[in-house]
């Protein structure tokens, strides 16, 4: 099997600056404007203290975008999407209301207000509720242009074009490429203005686009599926359909002649886009509402060794364009740059106002989640790729993909089905299918033994593939 085709990652070593004059877009994506925002979430504000409202949260939305797929060289669907939403958070002392709409007219956002005060006032009080902490809020004005927002201005006619391109470069490349389940294009904008009464105010447009495809291999009971995406903020950066197409149908490809291999102990591969979701489960049981509910694996694990001495984890919500990049979190509060694990110890958790308070601790600017996680190793150099990462595996399993949700968040036990390829002497020798693989996290985190230099994004989170020194294989 090929590397994996990468997308070049926008440089984090950029410097963010403060927001600033974008230049004219070339297409308004958007009905309303940031300042009509600003004047909506104003005016709920206002409502809610004259309701005798002690503290109130205002956030205005509006996202459009055009999604269009196609199957065996023919249009399937077309989809337009537009929607805006008007949502408010009302406090009555420690006591706590939500209620939303879609009607921006002044009476239905009164009538909004009332419903959230309402509900407010017959909840029960919980002493953690409550805003951020004024000393905790992004300050006005110190808001940074993370470079966020790239219109796209493609019809359905050009998106169509650029997915039969991606699905035709597939079922071109072999004979064996036998059907497909289709291609897909999407263009998605959205922006937003939130306002609160501990005086915080702040908003911001972006942008997510894509391109996919999944071709099928082989005849009857022996076709083999895959896929291959690119997703991008900035559509100019996106993968060439041919590139996408391509890559999708050798992944495919590569899978014919799959078989079962025997239960075993060995050491495992997990391909760069699996290993995110190794990442994925770490942030889940450092996060504050899976420690304050006591349902995380890794309880009271701030200072103690849960990866080897060689793995570092760092956020940084500043990098220009990055999927996890924001100004601040969702509450407001200001967010920087930090060292989640540090020589393989824990530095901090991921927390909201409200779970620091359960915790008695202090918000770490995760309202909403993490922000662009990047796992790395001191042990990797430049040249560990995916064959440098075969060649460490030795004889072992490459894992390419990974079925069902066998992860069990307050023991860390981990069970999922799997697909990939079993190596022998640093060599891929034979496609494997219809296997399962477990063990368990705490064992999992502390027995990576190589990061490789082959790093992916995927999502908010960017790592190498990952070698775990053993786990159990389950197969036929």
């Amino acid at each position: 099997m090929k590397p994996v085709v990468q997308n070049p990652p926008r440089s984090s070593a950029k410097t963010a600056s403060k927001a600033k004059s974008a230049a004219p877009a070339p297409f308004n994506a958007f009905s309303f404007s940031q300042e009509q925002f600003q004047a909506l979430a104003h005016l709920t504000l206002a409502h809610a203290k004259k309701l005798g409202a002690s503290n109130a949260a205002a956030e205005v939305s509006e996202g459009s975008g055009l999604s269009v797929s196609v199957r065996k060289a023919e249009l399937e669907t077309v989809e337009r999407n537009r929607d805006k939403s008007l949502g408010v958070t009302v406090f009555v002392g420690q006591r706590r209301g939500n209620a939303s709409t879609s009607d921006f007219s002044e009476q239905a956002i009164a009538q909004t207000v009332q419903a959230a005060y309402d509900i407010a006032r017959y909840t029960a009080e919980d002493p953690h509720a409550g805003l951020a902490d004024e000393q905790d809020i992004a300050p006005v004005g110190t808001h940074l242009d993370l470079d966020l927002y790239h219109p796209w201005a493609i019809n359905s006619e050009e998106a169509a074009a650029l997915a039969l391109r991606a699905e035709a470069a597939a079922l071109s490349t072999s004979r064996k490429i036998s059907n497909s389940e289709g291609a897909s294009v999407s263009a998605q904008h959205s922006h937003f203005y939130a306002a609160y009464t501990n005086g915080f105010e702040g908003g911001y447009a972006s942008s997510r686009h894509s391109l996919s495809v999944a071709p099928i291999a082989g005849k009857g009971a022996h076709m083999q599926r895959d896929y291959w995406y690119s997703s991008m903020r900035d559509a100019q950066r996106l993968a060439s359909p041919e590139i996408v197409g391509r890559y999708a149908a050798e992944r495919a490809l590569s899978r014919l002649g799959s078989r079962r291999i025997s239960t075993r102990q060995c050491p495992v591969l997990f391909e760069s886009t699996l290993a995110a979701g190794l990442m994925g489960a770490f942030t889940h049981a450092i996060n504050g509402g899976a420690l304050y509910r006591q349902s995380s694996f890794l309880m009271d694990c701030l200072g103690q060794q849960v990866f080897p001495e060689h793995i570092e984890i760092e956020e940084n919500p500043f990098i220009l364009g990055g999927k996890g990049s924001s100004p601040f979190d969702s509450e407001g509060v200001r967010v920087a740059p930090r060292k989640l694990v540090r020589d393989g110890r824990v530095q901090g958790y991921l927390l909201s106002s409200y779970t620091a308070r359960k915790l008695g601790m202090r918000t770490t600017g995760n309202a909403g989640g993490s922000h662009n996680l990047t796992l790395s190793s001191k042990l990797t150099q430049s040249g560990d790729d995916l064959p440098a990462m075969l060649k460490k595996l030795g004889t072992g399993l490459f894992v390419i993909e990974l079925m069902g949700q066998g992860v069990n968040g307050v023991t860390g036990d981990y069970s999922r089905g799997a697909s990939g390829f079993w190596v022998e002497n640093g060599e891929i020798a034979y496609p494997v299918e219809e296997i399962t693989i477990a063990g368990n996290l705490k064992d999992m985190f502390m027995g990576i033994e190589a990061a490789g230099a082959d790093t992916y994004n995927y999502g908010a989170k960017t790592t190498g593939s990952l070698l775990i020194n053993r786990m159990m294989v389950a197969g036929g």
